[in-house]
């Protein structure tokens, strides 16, 4: 059950909260935490929706897991917030809403970058100065992921757009060029 709206706007109020107490870099760190614990685990993420096992149970085990990663007072009251308002089961779009949240403010562009082999540490570094020159008032935060059957080059995603540079891409275009008869109805 997911609620996008109800996730914006508990992490829009959690973000302002954080940079009134200067605790912004903080709860960022315990976000990407909370992210990553329910990306993981599917277990944890299925507890949170559970209408079966009580909130109190729900924030015990929060709080274990909280207590590992040492979280900012901000954060352990937040989610202690969510449990006692019913709200624990939109943690996940939670934590999502409040890192895209944090990027807009502090003016960073997450860009996709998908090879067909692995990159290695001089190649990301000229590639993401290449990005950085196109965007310069903006820092670029570069994700790389390898998928074999683009069979070279590369695809390029920076939010809603898409440059497709990939043997893949371009082997699909020449075979629907020859696929194409439109010539045929032109005669």
């Amino acid at each position: 059950m997911q609620n996008p709206r109800l996730a914006t706007r508990y992490a829009k109020s959690i973000l302002d909260l954080a940079v009134e107490k200067n605790s912004l870099e903080a709860v960022l760190k315990d976000m990407q935490v909370l992210h990553a614990v329910c990306a993981e685990s599917r277990d944890f993420e299925m507890m949170l929706r559970s209408p079966i096992i009580t909130g109190d149970k729900k924030l015990s085990v929060i709080n274990e897991i909280l207590k590992r990663y040492n979280v900012n007072a901000i954060t352990n009251a937040f989610v202690s917030l969510l449990v006692t308002k019913g709200r624990e089961q939109t943690l996940p779009e939670i934590t999502s809403a409040f890192i895209e949240q944090y990027n807009v403010l502090k003016n960073i562009r997450t860009v996709k970058l998908t090879t067909a082999a692995p990159m290695n540490d001089a190649m990301k570094q000229s590639m993401q100065a290449k990005i950085a020159g196109y965007m310069p008032n903006d820092t670029v935060d570069l994700k790389t992921m390898v998928d074999d059957s683009l069979i070279g080059g590369f695809v390029l995603e920076v939010e809603d757009k898409l440059f497709d540079a990939s043997v893949k891409k371009s082997i699909n275009d020449v075979k629907l060029q020859i696929i194409d008869t439109s010539y045929v109805s032109k005669m």
